[in-house]
């Protein structure tokens, strides 16, 4: 399955500098979770300070509420998700306690699946 997710960074550009070179080399840990929980592929995007995930998940492993607990249970994910959160900010339209949402497709000019 394909998800489309949304969230902002802090408007400063030394920050914005920080949290790239962060993700030019995540640590292994993160990777190493990310593909344990069903993730085949990910990619973050940035214009200004909005940032667009695009992330590819194998349906038979995948599940966005057993990646967070998961995620609660790992201390170096913690680690992670603490230091990120220094760079990022919720979008307007994010739920309270939330940090990455998901987007809405509108359109489609590939194959219908």
């Amino acid at each position: 399955m394909r998800y489309c997710l949304a969230l902002d960074l802090q408007d400063d550009p030394v920050l914005i500098q920080e949290y790239e070179q962060y993700h030019r080399e995540i640590w292994p840990e993160i990777a190493a979770h990310l593909r344990q929980q069903g993730v085949l592929a990910m990619e973050i995007y940035r214009l200004g300070t909005r940032l667009v995930m695009l992330m590819e998940t194998d349906d038979a492993v995948y599940s966005a509420e057993r990646m967070a607990h998961a995620a609660r249970g790992n201390p170096r994910v913690q680690e992670w998700e603490t230091l990120m959160w220094r760079f990022q900010a919720a979008t307007p339209w994010t739920p309270a306690g939330e940090k990455w949402t998901p987007m809405t497709q509108i359109f489609n000019l590939g194959l219908r699946r």
